[in-house]
């Protein structure tokens, strides 16, 4: 891939930067793609589109707290989803509608297949307004700049906002190796391939940790919801104390927290009715809402990056945003109820723990 010209990255870099100045938690300030912030000074910041705005840490943006998780909507993972794979097309529209509805946070990730193309095609257009993460995973780290160019093209853009070290590959090659995939990002950093450093984890949360506590990461992606989900595995009550430590060691650093498997991989959502199937519908309806909520109330995550299957999941979860947000008596003892079922049923008692 052709790396782009001095001149256009930094042109790009300074209009980036210009765009962080900017982002400051103030009525009258501005976002992304310079909207204004709609609140005043002593009512909770929200976007012009009604979405809650946090710091997203130490990168300078503010951004709408709600993300979009492109791993939900393609064919390599497509069975455990409970939905039917939509055309390219329809999932193209799926990205942009979460952009016209306010989300400005896109992640994706070089091995989720098609993602990238996606992404890439759903915000043609609007790419400035957006902070773009990808993911690197790949088990020798000589090989980062080939992956991250292939990124690149399959976004079709000249650079993204966050690159991160994927679970799988910390898992893989531990933390001298995963070190090892940093130094190569800074490389590319310094190309202006990339703006931020990143690391995702579902279950090494240990590795993870240590990682964090190096103090050479902007952002960290963290399997963190009310079920003890990682990738096909209940977390344990060791790996959940890892788990917090990380969450405390991140906000120590000033660093964004996003959240991800706030759904529990679709175990609040569309493999509800597989998993417990006698759970009543009017309260299942209510367990996506209850699941964001209880996310939110921790004020350290900056991001809940949620995966998406359909254009009503986007507006679901859209419209929980913009309105109550507070996790309720009822909304905890919804999750109880529910998950007093879900880590009963033979689905879920199938899984190892990690």
């Amino acid at each position: 891939m052709a790396k782009p010209t001095a001149q256009s990255a930094r042109r790009d870099f300074l209009k980036s930067s210009a765009v962080a100045a900017g982002t400051t938690l103030a009525a009258g300030t501005t976002l992304l793609g310079g909207a204004a912030i709609a609140a005043a000074p002593d009512a909770p910041s929200l976007s012009p589109d009604g979405l809650p705005l946090r710091p997203f840490g130490k990168t300078g943006h503010t951004l709408p707290v709600l993300g979009l998780g492109g791993s939900a909507f393609v064919q390599l993972f497509n069975a455990s989803y409970g939905v039917p794979l939509l055309s390219e097309d329809e999932r193209v529209a799926i990205v942009r509608r979460g952009y016209d509805a306010g989300i400005r946070y896109f992640d994706t990730a070089r091995v989720y297949g098609e993602s990238e193309r996606i992404m890439g095609r759903g915000l043609k257009g609007v790419r400035e307004n957006c902070y773009v993460a990808t993911k690197v995973h790949v088990p020798d780290p000589k090989r980062v700049r080939e992956s991250v160019e292939r990124s690149l093209k399959e976004l079709d853009m000249d650079h993204v906002d966050c690159v991160q070290i994927h679970s799988p590959a910390i898992e893989a090659i531990g933390f001298e190796g995963a070190m090892k995939m940093h130094a190569e990002l800074l490389k590319l950093r310094d190309e202006k391939l990339l703006r931020f450093i990143g690391l995702t984890t579902h279950v090494a949360f240990e590795t993870v940790h240590k990682m964090i506590e190096t103090g050479g990461f902007d952002q960290v992606l963290l399997a963190y919801g009310y079920v003890r989900r990682g990738m096909n595995t209940i977390l344990s009550n060791g790996n959940v104390e890892f788990r917090n430590m990380c969450l405390a060691a991140a906000h120590e650093r000033g660093m964004a927290i996003v959240a991800m498997k706030v759904m529990g991989a679709n175990m609040l959502n569309h493999n509800s009715p597989k998993m417990v199937a006698d759970f009543p519908a009017s309260r299942r309806a209510k367990l996506p809402a209850a699941a964001i909520r209880w996310v939110l109330q921790d004020e350290r995550v900056s991001m809940l990056n949620i995966g998406v299957s359909l254009a009503s999941d986007v507006d679901q979860n859209v419209a929980t945003l913009r309105g109550e947000t507070r996790y309720t008596p009822a909304d905890a003892r919804l999750l109880a109820d529910f998950s007093a079922k879900l880590y009963e049923a033979e689905p879920v008692k199938a899984m190892p723990v990690s």
